[in-house]
């Protein structure tokens, strides 16, 4: 039997909901069984109470969010106002939007009784943990009750073992920017549709000069300490199905040609075309890729649209050119664009929630129409208007210091048709898996052994995880 997904046990104490009792003795609408005293209207006869208003219910709403991500005093005051029988109390879990402080302190209320009723995680892991550890209700019911289909409404499917938990916020693909001026000054086109073999060829086109001054065409920033790990499955994550390094069923995945594929590319394009920045460069220099694309010394740069925010520069990382955006590459030219690695927040209905109708409306109503209309990030959510979304993106920019140098039709043409494969729910020794990885990874790349050594003990070193944690 495998090993519980997660690596302690919290203990969840289902609270029992007190039933109120009831006033008075009878029904008060029922005609009287005597005949009533002179002067008295028969009971059929009186004048009806007016019906009592619905009881306001309040939910808690726990989150790692904070104000400025995310504008949640608009976004419930909005809600509230929609649904006035409902009221949600925000928790913030941390100052800073810290994940790992917000799902520690998520787990302790869960440990201590608190009242739990929406729950927001940051990353697959987290909400696969907890939904292994039954801290997350499924809400099928209440999306078959409304009759839509998951992976159609929303860009990201969230189904784990055949249920849904949650359901996703907002949508952050990973995808490619540009230094537009470069991209001018070698003849190239903004890119639309593109397959990792033309990537590669415009990071040969891109990449001029020599020793310290040389300009890379492109700057790869993992993998690294068995993190940034996106890195290593570049051509994987490009297909709708089995985009990890495990497959779903918890067996190997490296045998698919992609990974292979993967590996061939990051060779070819250090080692062969010199159009990549060294890896041993990333490592000594401890180099980022902020400073590597602002500073212009990579023209294109893979990486998350967590970026979005930036894209205009910052005080920090200010812009100094043109920039547009490309979608992820895909892996031939009959593929289908758009399939990328994706971020999103999993909004649940907690399991020992005694509102969980309510818990369901208002994440239901937060991942549609709240997100669109007053979140500060781009919704998952696939009818999102074409004019909201350029709303959203307005909005975004304009907290930067150059709106004007980004080239905003091309991002907001990679967001509108960019989805993610199907979530892959990580297991408990997936840092294992991804040490090990990178470890051999790093013998490849710096030249210590070839290709088909290293995709042989990659193999061999991820099956015996996979067997010691049976």
């Amino acid at each position: 039997m495998k090993k519980s997904i997660a690596s302690g046990i919290i203990s969840i104490v289902l609270i029992l909901g007190i039933l109120a009792g009831c006033a008075g003795g009878g029904d008060a609408g029922a005609p009287a069984e005597d005949t009533p005293a002179t002067g008295e209207q028969p009971a059929s006869e009186q004048p009806k109470a007016e019906e009592p208003a619905a009881e306001q219910v309040t939910i808690k709403f726990h989150t790692h969010g904070t104000e400025l991500q995310y504008n949640w005093a608009a976004t419930i005051a909005a809600f509230e106002e929609a649904h006035p029988d409902i009221k949600v109390e925000l928790v913030p879990l941390s100052e800073k939007g810290d994940t790992q402080e917000a799902t520690q302190k998520l787990d302790l209320a869960a440990g201590s009784g608190g009242q739990l009723d929406v729950l927001m995680f940051s990353d697959p892991a987290s909400y696969a943990q907890r939904v292994g550890l039954g801290m997350v209700a499924p809400i099928d019911s209440f999306i078959e009750a409304e009759g839509y289909t998951v992976n159609e409404e929303y860009k990201v499917d969230t189904l784990m073992d055949g249920k849904y938990y949650a359901l996703p916020g907002k949508f952050n693909p990973w995808y490619v920017m540009l230094n537009k001026d470069h991209l001018d000054a070698a003849g190239l086109e903004v890119p639309t549709d593109w397959t990792w073999d033309e990537f590669a060829e415009y990071a040969k086109k891109l990449t001029t000069g020599e020793g310290a001054s040389k300009r890379y065409g492109t700057y790869f920033h993992g993998p690294q300490n068995g993190g940034w790990m996106e890195f290593l499955r570049l051509a994987l994550a490009n297909k709708a199905e089995n985009t990890d390094f495990l497959k779903a069923d918890g067996t190997s995945n490296l045998d698919d040609p992609m990974f292979k594929r993967t590996l061939e590319l990051r060779l070819q394009m250090e080692r062969t075309d010199k159009s990549a920045t060294p890896y041993a460069d990333m490592l000594s220099q401890k180099l980022h890729y902020r400073t590597q694309f602002f500073n212009q010394s990579a023209s294109m740069v893979l990486i998350g649209s967590w970026m979005n925010s930036e894209l205009g520069g910052t005080e920090q990382h200010p812009l100094n050119f043109n920039v547009a955006i490309a979608p992820y590459p895909k892996n031939s030219e009959s593929d289908t664009i758009g399939y990328t690695p994706v971020t999103t927040d999993f909004m649940a209905v907690a399991a020992k929630s005694e509102h969980k109708e309510e818990a369901y409306k208002f994440i239901r109503w937060y991942t549609t129409e709240g997100l669109a209309k007053y979140g500060r990030n781009v919704p998952s959510w696939t009818k999102v208007s074409a004019g909201d979304l350029e709303k959203i993106i307005d909005s975004i920019l304009s907290g930067t210091k150059s709106p004007e140098k980004v080239d905003k039709a091309s991002l907001i043409n990679v967001l509108s048709t960019s989805k993610s494969g199907k979530i892959i729910p990580p297991v408990t020794y997936q840092a294992e898996i991804y040490k090990a990885l990178n470890q051999e990874y790093e013998l490849m790349i710096l030249g210590s052994q070839d290709l088909d050594t290293t995709l042989k003990n990659m193999q061999a070193a991820v099956q015996s995880i996979i067997d010691n944690n049976k």
